[in-house]
């Protein structure tokens, strides 16, 4: 057992690391699923929904140090109780979602590696399993560097991880896996291959015949008996079939799309704001003069929010910005980028540019 316990100290270890550190890259994105699961629709504790942000960068950096500590075999009794408690927090929560299909992305490793719901909650089986073995053969885990040692590397470890989450939340995630990265040329990102598969569908009708509900799939149509009253139909999604990485972005004014003519211009800045209401104050001040200062370089700037129209006005007059806001869904918004507000600088519908609004000096206006 002592080989098996060290490759599982290993395999955990690792683990924890990676995922932690994955996550710790965008704290923010996590904080969107935690909110997910807070919600009405979900776990229905709509309390906690403030508090998404500062659990989920306590989560990630306890990920990580847990990782380490393990690896090291620093404070044994401690790291594995605590390691325990976190597998079954995050076990209860993808059983949760594949079992009630209520969060499709449990945000394991945040966007770099997209699981689905029942992937994840295999994943942490197999981390509960592995970690019961280490809490029954505890025994064979011994430090591996002398006390000062490990001490010296946790340390170092704690440091650099809040001051990874600092700054990434100060600014933007360290690496981007999103489908809105740099780069990204939205239009061949929205295009639909023409030998994509497609949805499939199944179709059952339901018919009042003779009294009685009877059941009709699409090809027994024609059989439907004479004078039956027709009462329900349900559509069952048998695949989904191809889907672009880029799908549901949109922009409306007054319900009218714009987005097709927007990603025409050779210079547009979006400011995002998914949420007007929950946006910086500070940070909507500075984009009066930063949206001015593009204007005058020649930028068409727009913003985009998923806020009513009243809340838009509100902004647009208290901060006196110099641009309009069109409409967007809100987690669209928040996958294009995690500041709020945030800047998007675009060629012709590609991605050249993205910043936090307190990088916004560092923009570059042509």
């Amino acid at each position: 057992m002592k080989i098996i316990t060290q490759l599982s100290r290993i395999f955990v270890g690792v683990l924890f690391i990676l995922s932690g550190l994955v996550k710790l890259n965008d704290p923010t994105g996590f904080s969107f699923k935690l909110e997910e699961y807070f919600s009405e629709a979900v776990l229905n504790l709509p309390f906690l929904a403030p508090y998404a942000l500062s659990l989920a960068v306590v989560l990630v950096i306890a990920e990580v140090i847990l990782g380490v500590a393990l690896l090291l075999g620093f404070m044994r009794k401690l790291t594995l109780t605590l390691l325990f408690l976190m597998i079954v927090f995050f076990t209860f929560l993808t059983f949760y979602s594949a079992y009630f299909n209520k969060v499709t992305d449990c945000g394991c490793f945040g966007d770099a590696v997209p699981l689905t719901p029942w992937g994840s909650f295999t994943k942490d089986i197999v981390l509960l399993i592995l970690i019961l073995i280490l809490i029954k053969f505890k025994s064979f885990i011994k430090p591996i560097f002398q006390a000062k040692t490990n001490n010296l590397i946790m340390m170092i470890t704690i440091v650099l991880c809040c001051f990874m989450g600092y700054w990434v939340l100060n600014h933007l995630p360290l690496k981007d896996f999103r489908a809105y990265k740099v780069g990204t040329d939205i239009q061949k990102g929205m295009e639909i291959p023409a030998d994509a598969p497609k949805a499939e569908y199944q179709m059952t009708f339901y018919y009042n015949v003779n009294g009685k509900e009877e059941k009709f799939t699409d090809k027994e149509l024609g059989n439907i008996p004479e004078g039956s009253e027709f009462v329900r139909r349900e559509d069952i999604q048998l695949s989904e079939g191809f889907q672009p990485a880029i799908h549901d972005l949109t922009m409306d004014l007054d319900g009218e799309e714009h987005l097709e003519q927007m990603l025409q211009e050779p210079k547009l800045i979006w400011i995002i704001s998914y949420d007007l209401e929950r946006a910086d104050a500070e940070g909507l001040q500075a984009m009066k003069d930063f949206a001015n200062k593009a204007i005058v370089k020649g930028y068409v700037v727009a913003g985009l929010t998923a806020s009513s129209n009243a809340i838009i006005d509100d902004v647009i007059k208290k901060y006196e910005l110099p641009f309009i806001y069109y409409t967007s869904d809100a987690t669209t918004l928040k996958t294009i980028e995690r500041a709020n507000p945030s800047i998007v600088v675009l060629e012709k519908g590609i991605i050249v540019e993205k910043k936090h609004w307190k990088d916004r000096n560092q923009v570059t206006l042509k």
